[in-house]
């Protein structure tokens, strides 16, 4: 066995060890309660689960807080917790940063660059980001990946599913099996910066015409598989932002936030899966800094397809169309009933999109979005014995409930139905298939197999 392998299995000891302790005392207080014939107490359990997680940082915590904006994906209680989770895990410190940037660079790294901070920027659940400047006085990030990521990343994933198994035996509504494995293609593939690279010189180019969004440029000279070098954008957080600027602006910058995550998806079938908040900044002409390209999801034309159709299905009161559309989703066996509970929630999202007038993204100014309605629905699948949730579905449900909150946050009215048409209506669904595999192939992507 090589160092490397040693090193490996260690790691992943040594996470098992601290992720079984810290779930596992979780699941001891409910089994007791099962156990002593105790009503079970969804909330204390939540609550406790938030508690384990909130210590560990790293991939399990960010699956946590993916799951808690994913509408039935976890119980109530469990996603009203979790979405208090934060991804800011203390940075490494410099004699860290000085062996991973020799190890990626060599010897000589200090000397491609005429300034470097050793104080991280930012720090994350994968890896930290330190600002640079090249020898032409261009501001740099350099994004560096923590160490041990990847036994890091496979301990968790297994112990994710003893998260899964917990709220399982009270709750039947969700099998999350296909969660967890879109959750684990995800999470390996962001271990990966040089796919990350690809990601990021995608978007740039998928996004060239919008003069609202902001994509950092790559340098491939100073990136690697665990460092990733772009150019260094400057903008304000999101949240600031909302609270400072006038209502003009709140709304350009909830534009430029919708064509950023919906030109990609609606033009070549491609959506950034986070939408967290870290991940972008605000300009003070209310153009939109986009950031971290690692969870991205590319969907086959028939799904992007299938979104579209269940709009005009809900608009025209067509079941058959819209049972279509789920099964083209991946869904399956959909009975009346399951269509009638899914399209509780489907109606939720699409009703901004619905009407030609300007407003709100929602009525409501609740902070948990769609929580009521998500929990009728959740009760609906119970009373059906449940539902298996294809894995496609898992990040495009993420991206419109992450970005339905940042709209309720600038408090924007727009006329939704009209910004949402001129996207479905500028790009010929028919040739999708074509946009979306000259893109992929250009930036040396897999092109998604039909669904």
């Amino acid at each position: 066995m090589t160092d490397d392998e040693r090193a490996t299995v260690r790691g992943q000891v040594g996470r098992y060890g601290r992720v079984g302790a810290a779930v596992g005392g979780a699941a001891f207080r409910m089994a007791g309660q099962r156990y002593l014939g105790r009503p079970a107490d969804p909330e204390r359990n939540a609550a406790d689960l938030k508690a384990a997680l909130g210590g560990l940082k790293g991939p399990l915590m960010k699956a946590a807080q993916i799951l808690a904006t994913i509408p039935d994906a976890l119980p109530a209680d469990y996603a009203r917790e979790l979405s208090e989770l934060q991804a800011n895990a203390p940075p490494m410190g410099w004699p860290f940063v000085r062996r991973r940037m020799a190890a990626e660079l060599g010897d000589d790294w200090r000397d491609k660059f005429a300034e470097f901070d050793r104080t991280a920027a930012r720090a994350a659940s994968l890896g930290q980001v330190h600002k640079a400047t090249s020898h032409d006085g261009a501001p740099l990030a350099c994004k560096l990946q923590y160490p041990d990521m990847a036994s890091t990343v496979a301990a968790d994933l297994n112990q994710l599913k003893l998260v899964f198994s917990l709220y399982r035996r009270y709750d039947s509504a969700i099998d999350p099996s296909q969660i967890h494995a879109e959750l684990a293609e995800r999470l390996t593939e962001e271990l990966d910066y040089r796919r990350e690279a690809r990601h990021t010189k995608l978007y740039g180019a998928m996004l060239a015409d919008e003069a609202g969004v902001d994509v950092p440029q790559v340098d491939d000279t100073l990136s690697s598989g665990r460092l990733l070098t772009t150019g260094w954008l400057e903008g304000q957080p999101m949240a600031t932002f909302a609270e400072t600027a006038d209502p003009e602006a709140r709304k350009a910058a909830a534009l430029n936030m919708f064509r950023a995550w919906y030109v990609p998806f609606y033009g070549y079938g491609v959506i950034h899966g986070d939408p967290h908040l870290g991940n972008y900044t605000v300009n003070d002409d209310a153009t939109i800094n986009l950031y971290d390209f690692g969870c991205i999801r590319v969907f086959p034309p028939n799904f992007v397809r299938g979104v579209i159709d269940l709009y005009h299905a809900l608009r025209e009161g067509d079941r058959d169309r819209a049972a279509h559309a789920y099964e083209s989703w991946g869904f399956e066996d959909i009975s009346n009933e399951l269509l009638d509970a899914l399209n509780i929630w489907a109606e939720f999202l699409y009703r901004p999109l619905m009407e030609d007038k300007v407003q709100r993204i929602q009525e409501s100014e609740s902070g948990l979005y769609g929580a009521n309605i998500a929990h009728q629905v959740q009760a609906k699948l119970r009373e059906l014995g449940g539902v298996t949730p294809p894995r496609e579905f898992v990040l495009m449900d993420r991206a419109a409930v992450g970005l339905g909150s940042v709209f309720l946050r600038l408090r924007a009215e727009l006329n939704w139905h009209r910004v949402f048409h001129e996207l479905i209506d500028t790009f010929d669904v028919d040739g999708l298939d074509d946009r979306q595999a000259a893109v992929l192939t250009a930036h040396d992507l897999e092109v998604p197999a039909a669904g």
